[in-house]
């Protein structure tokens, strides 16, 4: 199998630089072919002598069409690679790529200009959305104009992909993404209280800052999920959410251990006062946020039960 990396994102997001950058450092040398296919080309030029040195080669396709597998194996037998980078073009759809049965996609990897995803996410919402989902890293650089926007950046990044590791940058680095002053709700506070929009802010910032809420009491309006894998007396208090537009929806929750999950019925709306534990779950296969049941009672459907990070 021959392992290939993908790096997506828009024209100038900066995803030459990146490519040049890895190819250039020791950890990624490799004795054989490294084969570059750039489908779209930006302000930066590949430098020949750091390809030469790299022992990587580059080609060049500029149209979609011409991304088939049957292009892809005759480049294979040109160079001969023993891996493929694919710096690809940030308006091709990636769910339409089809690659030799023996190429393997190592990673994915998406590249944001922080100045711009505003106007990216707002306009080309389906596009944008489908690098994210597949990518296991997202880098958005140049935030050093938008800092006060990083949290609900990341916010709408993690409703969409919730696994993928996800970094902010500005000229001197790495940033810090999410505050606790930036949370519209109380962190210190004896109970938590979550309206429909603090809900979901919760939960993404649960899954980066998870210490962040060890031990405290949080309360929210919820439906009833039962997945049939999960052990007896364990249930999901959470929210269906529009992550990114109204055929991409997801439920969102955390297990709930409760000693009267019997008496519950699937989709009933319920209001849960919960104290977060950090602890393995074996559904999750990991140590993850297990809520504890301080008390349950049924309520009444919200005005808008589906909530929205759009």
């Amino acid at each position: 199998m021959i392992p290939v990396y993908m790096i997506n994102g828009f024209l100038d997001s900066g995803k030459s630089m990146f490519i040049q950058y890895t190819i250039s450092q020791p950890y990624f040398q490799t004795k054989g072919t490294t084969l570059v296919i750039v489908c779209e080309e930006g302000e930066v030029e590949y430098d020949s002598e750091l390809l030469k040195k790299s022992n990587a080669v580059m080609e060049l396709i500029e149209d979609e069409e011409d991304f088939t597998p049957q292009n892809l194996i005759s480049l294979e037998k040109k160079h001969r690679p023993v891996r493929v980078l694919i710096e690809f073009n940030g308006m091709w759809n990636s769910k339409n790529v089809k690659f030799p049965w023996h190429w393997k996609l190592e990673q994915q990897i998406t590249l944001i200009d922080g100045s711009t995803f505003a106007s990216y996410f707002t306009n080309m919402k389906s596009l944008i959305a489908e690098h994210i989902r597949k990518s296991e890293m997202i880098m958005v650089n140049r935030c050093d104009n938008v800092m006060e926007n990083i949290p609900s950046y990341k916010r709408n990044i993690k409703a969409i992909n919730q696994n993928a590791e996800i970094i902010f940058e500005d000229k001197n680095g790495e940033v810090n993404a999410t505050l606790e002053e930036d949370l519209p709700y109380d962190v210190s506070a004896e109970t938590i209280e979550l309206n429909d929009m603090a809900y979901g802010i919760w939960y993404i910032d649960v899954l980066d800052n998870a210490p962040r809420y060890e031990g405290k009491t949080v309360s929210y309006v919820a439906q009833v999920l039962k997945p049939k894998e999960f052990p007896k007396g364990y249930f999901v208090p959470g929210r269906m959410a529009m992550t990114c537009c109204a055929e991409d929806m997801a439920f969102l929750g955390y297990a709930c251990k409760y000693d009267k999950t019997d008496d519950l019925k699937e989709q009933d709306w319920i209001r849960v006062t919960a104290k977060v534990s950090l602890e393995y779950f074996e559904d999750y296969g990991k140590e993850g946020p297990v809520l504890h049941a301080v008390s349950i009672e049924k309520t009444d459907k919200p005005a808008e039960p589906v909530i929205s990070f759009v």
